[in-house]
């Protein structure tokens, strides 16, 4: 019985035409908004692929610049030498740190538009290349971007309850739940057959739309982790879809009319994705206030100015505290502004590190409140969910900058002792200066969030259906 009542509530919105629009708009939407990801795509990509370009000039120019200078002759008094571990390190050979756009970020951009995904590694703090983001208009980033992300977590419940909201209201305004309930049929059957129905076709329609237009976008299947991606992908939306599923049976069951139903189901959506979303933000931003970067500007201006007015005496104390760095001989004037200017920049990295910890650890406590409060909107643990899975998300950011530390870390132990020394560069060094290689984010560290995610929206999901189910032993078939 439950089956046939699937395939006849199918037939009847085949013939909705009400129904076909919806779903017509549906893929519209999808459409644009792969298409608004893809173009993200192509821009961090084109914009990654021009950096690269630049660098490797830049290197070229370098080394066809130092096989030209005779190694017997006086070495030149210049603060474009190349052969000076300063000038290489940073002007002249400075080498990109990037990360390409995330496995799924044509279909949900998420919050990668907000962060820099793209470093010219430097000697000196990382203050000085990892605050130079991208200009951009700020009503732009806060309204985000249209991509799929967006339909799934704003528009996708809208068609769920406007093709949901009079399950058993129409046909009791109608006249016809009395006659379907004479048959030897309960009406819990009734009500479930039509949910699943429903929710069979526009769950698949969602999903198959989403990998197809992933597919038209350009979406490589044969990349690490993207089928698993997109298996995931499919079951967070399946898990969101039937949270409003459950929402529309449990109204259903209230035993009001369908205009009733309506008015509370586009309340529900309104306090659930646009209210409770923004009262989060306010909350979260209440409770974990980022200190000003207002301050963190000032206190690094501070430092810095404060170092260079001791730049030789922290220069003498810096060869006191490494005397195996300290150089035999005098060296050249643009030599010894480097030394000088590295004990300096060493000094403002000892004074800013407390600052930067505070702005660090304030940071990550606002997104541990987040993780927790996310649970009181569908919409956040989907739209977490998503980036997530998408690769747009900040714990993906996070993964990115810890690289950038190690690399930080990593071309400062090449270059520091270089230039306190003021040595000169061998052609064998412009080989052995570090390259940034970028490592994705595991799918093992994703799928557990994603996972919380999905019994995040299932529990209610649930809930709301039990409740429902169990109301619709009062409900009144006529009237």
């Amino acid at each position: 019985m439950l089956a046939r009542i699937m395939r006849h509530d199918w037939r009847c919105l085949a013939a909705d035409r009400t129904a076909r629009l919806l779903v017509a708009v549906l893929a519209a939407f999808v459409g644009y908004g792969v298409y608004n990801g893809s173009a993200w795509v192509r821009f961090q990509r084109g914009a990654v692929a021009a950096a690269m370009e630049d660098q490797e000039r830049r290197l070229a120019e370098l080394r066809r610049d130092a096989a030209a200078i005779d190694p017997k002759a006086e070495p030149p008094v210049s603060f474009l030498d190349p052969r000076t571990p300063g000038v290489v390190a940073g002007s002249r050979g400075q080498r990109f740190a990037a990360a390409p756009p995330g496995p799924l970020a044509a279909m949900d951009v998420g919050q990668a538009d907000l962060y820099p995904f793209c470093f010219k590694m430097t000697n000196r703090t990382k203050q000085t290349f990892i605050t130079t983001d991208e200009i951009e208009n700020p009503s732009n980033l806060l309204a985000g971007r249209f991509d799929l992300g967006f339909v799934v977590v704003y528009l996708f419940p809208l068609l769920i309850l406007g093709l949901s909201y009079d399950l058993l209201s129409a046909e009791r305004e109608q006249g016809t739940l009395a006659m379907t309930l004479s048959q030897p049929v309960r009406l819990r059957t009734v009500v479930l057959g039509k949910v699943l129905a429903r929710a069979a076709l526009i769950l698949a329609l969602a999903v198959g739309m989403s990998v197809l237009a992933g597919l038209l976008a350009g979406l490589d299947l044969s990349g690490p982790e993207v089928p698993a991606r997109l298996g995931l992908w499919a079951l967070v939306v399946v898990a969101y879809g039937a949270f409003w599923f459950a929402l529309a049976l449990a109204v259903n069951a209230l035993g009001r009319g369908s205009a009733t139903n309506a008015v509370i189901l586009v309340a529900s959506w309104i306090a659930l994705v646009v209210v409770a979303p923004a009262l989060l933000n306010v909350a979260v931003t209440s409770l974990r206030p980022v200190p000003s970067r207002v301050s963190l500007i000032l206190a690094i201006r501070d430092a810095s100015a404060e170092a260079s007015a001791r730049g030789s005496n922290l220069l003498a104390r810096y060869y006191e505290d490494h005397p195996e760095l300290a150089p035999a001989e005098a060296a050249p004037v643009p030599a010894d502004f480097l030394t000088k200017l590295q004990a300096v920049q060493g000094s403002v990295d000892r004074t800013i590190e407390p600052v930067m910890a505070r702005y660090d650890d304030q940071l990550a406590r606002q997104q541990d409140l987040v993780d927790r409060l996310r649970f009181l909107s569908p919409a956040v643990v989907t739209q977490e969910a998503l980036n997530d899975v998408s690769g747009t998300s900040l714990a993906r950011q996070r993964f990115f900058l810890a690289q950038v530390d190690e690399f930080h870390r990593a071309w400062q132990d090449f270059f520091i002792p270089r230039i306190m020394r003021r040595e000169r560069f061998a052609p064998a060094d412009f080989d052995a200066i570090p390259e940034f290689q970028f490592r994705e984010q595991p799918l093992a560290s994703v799928g557990p969030r994603v996972a919380e995610g999905v019994i995040g929206l299932a529990i209610p999901a649930l809930a709301l259906a039990a409740l429902g189910l169990l109301a619709l032993r009062r409900y009144r078939i006529t009237g």
